[in-house]
């Protein structure tokens, strides 16, 4: 159904499905909602025409006081291993409004966080606080920016409303917009409380939603696998390309259409170390930077799990097909990481270069020796100045880039070639941790918004350096050491 003066179009093909999957929810009122952030470029994109002097409308509409026309408001029931322990979950905090259908004919959630209880919140009052909210709004929209698959914010809308942690905060709901809230442990639900043929209808609901390209498959469950696992490979690759750490990698975390979302304690690492970890909850570290694609394996495997009956009849079979794909991760990360690291290094189809190689484990084990900044490295190594400073002037560092520039030359690359390839690949901004929480303070506290937008500002376009905000590309002087991040929950 299509809303005239706004643009929205809602085709609810998940209220179809099977009524064990989720139960229709309605948003609980809240007191006094007002429009704190909405995304007019997201909005134009996606079909909509949203006045911007309606902002008392679009807060009634996206706080869930009033229902958009043609939403079928529900929460998602799904399972998952966190922390490597099984448990069941669903939408605790969340209402998916529906799917609207875009010019283009793209199918995009539209969900709010916040909207109250429901039927899963496991005595949780289903509510966000406005900081939680502003942090996965300009995290989304950097991750966007970056070029990494990622759900996107389209507004924060405060509740007037207090809400509950450890201490007293401003509540707040925000839209969410993404492929879909498919997560892998969707079909640990599916697989742990529902029937064989339940899964297959769902595991040919999610190809003919994600992998349309897959819907004559023979096994569509074994291929589906294969699919997610290489969507998955180059998801976090993305994400150890720019320092990004998701901190709370459970199977309900992980999106089957290959995106990031749910960003609670997220951060971005400063000085480059792989078991860097921010996440107050994370004690053991099984979720720091270099174990990101460890853990992704895991979680593929559960997946594995929960799709064996409908791979193959025999049991054992069907173990051992999975088991050969998931044996197959490594490498294949191995070679998409290669080349990554190479591209940030200005070489093409580098992941089966012994010197290039060498040279990029080299460079990481100077930069966790010297505690060098992750980013700002390899801005300094594209910079191709030699006006450095501090260890970057210092032998060992110089001795490296001499072979780096050897190598250039030997394999034919010209400098020029060499420097637009990392201007592609290495940021100029990332959120630096200090200065989204320094953001996300000025707007709490006294709604000032001058350095939140200009962190969305710099967002839009982070592999161009700008000088106007040279200062967003410094990690804090104290380091890193002490910063936490918390789920918000």
């Amino acid at each position: 159904m299509t809303n005239q003066n706004t643009g929205w179009k809602f085709d609810n093909s998940y209220a179809k499905l099977q009524s064990k999957l989720f139960t229709f929810a309605q948003p609980d009122p809240v007191r006094a909602p007002n429009t704190l952030l909405f995304n007019y470029k997201l909005a134009t994109a996606i079909g909509l025409k949203i006045d911007p002097t309606t902002e008392a409308a679009i807060a009634n509409k996206l706080s869930g006081n009033e229902l958009l026309e043609g939403s079928q408001p529900l929460a998602q029931a799904y399972a998952g291993h966190q922390f490597g322990h099984f448990a069941m979950l669903g939408d605790g905090r969340a209402i998916l409004l529906g799917e609207h259908i875009t010019p283009d004919n793209t199918r995009l959630d539209i969900q709010l966080k916040g909207p109250g209880a429901t039927p899963y919140s496991r005595r949780g009052d289903g509510r966000a606080t406005l900081r939680s909210m502003l942090r996965e709004y300009l995290i989304s929209e950097a991750m966007y920016g970056l070029g990494i698959p990622t759900s996107r914010s389209l507004a924060v809308v405060t509740s007037g409303e207090p809400v509950y942690r450890e201490e007293v905060h401003e509540g707040a709901i925000l839209t969410r917009i993404a492929s879909s809230h498919i997560r892998v442990g969707t079909f640990e639900y599916i697989h742990q409380f529902l029937g064989k043929e339940d899964l297959e209808a769902y595991t040919q609901y999610v190809i003919e939603r994600h992998y349309p390209d897959l819907k004559t498959s023979k096994n569509p469950a074994f291929d589906l696998f294969k699919a997610v696992m290489d969507r998955q490979i180059d998801l976090i690759v993305h994400w150890m390309r720019v320092g990004f750490i998701h901190g709370v990698m459970n199977t309900d975390n992980m999106s089957i259409a290959g995106e990031t979302f749910d960003y609670g304690p997220c951060a971005f690492m400063n000085a480059y170390n792989p078991a860097t970890v921010f996440s107050a909850i994370d004690t053991n570290g099984r979720y720091a930077f270099g174990n990101q694609p460890r853990i992704a394996q895991w979680n593929l495997a559960c997946l594995a799990s929960a799709l064996l009956p409908i791979i193959h009849t025999d049991h054992a079979e069907a173990v051992q097909m999975a088991q050969a794909v998931l044996n197959d991760f490594p490498a294949l990360y191995e070679q998409k990481w290669g080349n990554m690291m190479g591209n940030k290094l200005g070489f093409n189809n580098a992941a089966g270069n012994i010197d290039v190689q060498e040279l990029i484990q080299e460079l990481l084990q100077w930069m966790a020796l010297n505690g060098a900044d992750y980013s700002n490295t390899f801005l300094v190594i594209q910079s191709d100045t030699q006006n450095w400073e501090g260890i970057y002037a210092a032998e060992p560092f110089l001795t490296w880039y001499a072979r780096l520039q050897f190598l250039w030359k030997e394999l034919g690359i010209d400098i020029a070639d060499a420097v637009r390839l990392m201007q592609r690949n290495n940021p100029a901004f990332i959120p630096r941790n200090h200065l989204v929480e320094q953001a996300l303070d000025e707007v709490c506290l006294s709604r000032d918004f001058t350095l939140f937008n200009q962190m969305l500002e710099v967002a839009g376009n982070p592999y161009v350096a700008n000088l106007s905000f040279s200062a967003l590309q410094m990690p804090s002087d104290t380091g890193d050491r002490l910063y936490k991040t918390y789920c918000g929950t």
